[in-house]
């Protein structure tokens, strides 16, 4: 098992909420987190997909209040959503006997949003955990395993495929389970044919503003229909909406989202990309990187600190700009090459904005400054000077 960044985060709310809620996409790690993080303390799993597991919950209140002294997990919560009603009076009481920290850890495969609103009856009792896939801060430092983070992505039975083939072989098979099982789960019944050609078209987009009558006019559906349809994926943390900075900054600034497949392997796999050698000359790859780069910053994000793009009509651009919660920004601009030249639009934009910090990352390994105001840095050392920040 390859340890896991947001492992210290979950024991840390488990010591001071009753119930905590680690949300991922399937197969990125959540269970075997959950299940390392058990065996340090009196434990229960019920796996909520299984019926037997199910059947035991019959009574929840019942069952749950006889095992308070063990950590309960509860995978695939969303298969049981009423039981957040009876997890809330569990805890109460719990909290009366001064057994009120470290009860529950929930499971689910939606997004946080999703679940909060099913978990809504929890308020003040949960915290919420995302569990992205596998980070460059997560895996050796060199370059060769960091091209084979970015070609196979994250997710942890892809990552440590045996071959590049057998790893192209799993996404595949990963993207038809969710075409043909999971999204039925998750949301309205949507033609896995027409989901697979948005998904694939999402990632020949990679990193584009979102244009749903476009989309729509090719899907021959509605641009409501696609609108809905990037929802869910969305929801299922396979795709990523970076909503653009509102400014006030005396511009017109862009309004429309850009939009990422969030695992670059997923990437990949859509687009039938089995190598280095296909994805260097593929046309993605410079986007591919870009949303690689960004997935490995917002799994390093403070909690509180929020993500979004800066671009003009003019055409000045900023990849990513992180709000603090101390309202300071940071302004990041994505490099495939080795150097760091720094874009016209680049520098046009940070005197729009005036960020804290501005860094140029780029694919070497080299840290130094660019201008009086700009860093170049790799990808790794930035995502661990947001980790570090307070």
């Amino acid at each position: 098992m390859i340890p896991r960044m947001i492992a210290p985060d979950v024991r840390n709310a488990l010591a001071r909420q009753a119930a905590v809620a680690l949300i991922g996409p399937r197969q990125v790690g959540k269970t075997t987190l959950a299940l390392d993080i058990a065996r340090s303390r009196d434990s229960l799993y019920l796996d909520l997909e299984d019926r037997d597991d199910r059947n035991r919950l019959g009574e929840p209140a019942l069952f749950l209040d006889h095992v308070e002294d063990r950590l309960v997990i509860l995978d695939e919560i969303h298969r049981l959503p009423d039981i957040f009603q009876a997890l809330r009076g569990v805890i109460d009481r719990g909290r009366r006997r001064s057994k009120g920290r470290g009860r529950f850890l929930i499971i689910g495969s939606a997004s946080i949003d999703i679940l909060r609103q099913s978990g809504e009856t929890l308020a003040g009792r949960i915290a919420y955990i995302d569990l992205a896939p596998l980070s460059a801060l997560e895996v050796e430092d060199d370059r060769s395993t960091r091209e084979r983070l970015w070609l196979r992505g994250g997710f942890p039975q892809s990552y440590l495929a045996a071959s590049d083939t057998d790893s192209m072989a799993w996404r595949r098979d990963f993207i038809r389970t969710y075409l043909e099982r999971d999204v039925a789960v998750f949301g309205p019944r949507i033609p896995a044919a027409t989901l697979e050609r948005l998904w694939t078209m999402l990632a020949h987009l990679q990193g584009t503003m979102l244009n749903a009558s476009t989309l729509a006019r090719a899907l021959e559906v509605s641009a409501q229909s696609v609108t809905r349809y990037i929802d869910l994926l969305a929801d299922l943390l396979l795709v990523r909406r970076l909503a653009p900075l509102h400014a006030n900054v005396g511009k017109r600034l862009v309004r429309a989202p850009k939009v990422y497949v969030r695992d670059s392997g997923l990437v990949h796999a859509l687009l039938g990309i089995a190598s280095l050698e296909q994805l260097a000359g593929h046309p993605v790859v410079g986007a591919s990187w870009e949303g690689w780069v960004i997935e490995t910053l917002l799994a390093a994000l403070p909690p509180r600190s929020r993500p979004h793009f800066y671009r003009t009509s003019a055409g000045a651009e900023i990849d990513l700009v992180i709000e603090h919660d101390d309202g300071t920004r940071w302004a990041v601009d994505i490099k495939r090459s080795l150097s760091a030249r720094v874009s016209r639009g680049f520098h046009i934009a940070c005197g729009d904005m005036e960020p804290e910090r501005a860094f140029v990352v780029h694919a070497g390994d080299d840290r130094y400054p660019v201008s009086r105001t700009i860093e170049a840095i790799s990808v790794r050392q930035l995502a661990t000077d947001l980790r570090a920040r307070p």
